[in-house]
């Protein structure tokens, strides 16, 4: 993990990858908490059976299911020591570029493309490639926006 000590430190890594996750293993139990979350319960993430047969072999986690996993991958990738918060600001452009299996494992690289500074606090536009183990493609490359506020006294 990166750890920068302010925002003024990372605001001098724009163009730089700021960090790379942990791998993180996509199991079944987790594409079916998904879909039992958002009621999205297509074959081909649920029913193994007829996956094997389908285009890609296996069951396969959701396309949203993938990027919901931004907070966690970029909680192992970097932090900022002196944040008294740090809010979702939304996405800019999402591409689902390949499909993950069932099994394997992920992982994100995220690269800072902008630092803004913001009422309290710096946005951040980050390039996040979601690489899949062993895979010449990744399965997600999505351009986030993450807005984070400094305690008072750090400002």
């Amino acid at each position: 993990m990166n750890t920068y000590a302010t925002l003024e430190d990372l605001r001098t890594q724009v163009g730089q990858i700021i960090g790379t996750s942990e791998w993180v293993t996509i199991q079944q139990d987790r594409i079916q908490q998904f879909a039992d979350a958002t009621g999205d319960h297509q074959w081909i993430h649920l029913d193994a059976e007829r996956a094997k047969t389908g285009p890609f072999g296996a069951t396969i986690a959701h396309g949203f299911l993938t990027l919901s996993l931004l907070p966690h991958l970029s909680a192992s990738a970097y932090k900022v020591e002196q944040i008294a918060m740090g809010v979702n600001y939304g996405l800019n452009r999402v591409r689902f570029t390949s499909p993950v299996r069932v099994g394997a494992r992920v992982r994100g690289q995220f690269k800072l493309t902008a630092f803004d500074p913001i009422e309290g606090g710096a946005q951040l536009t980050t390039e996040v490639t979601i690489e899949i183990e062993g895979a010449s493609k990744p399965a997600c490359i999505a351009e986030s926006l993450i807005r984070l506020y400094p305690p008072p006294a750090a400002k």
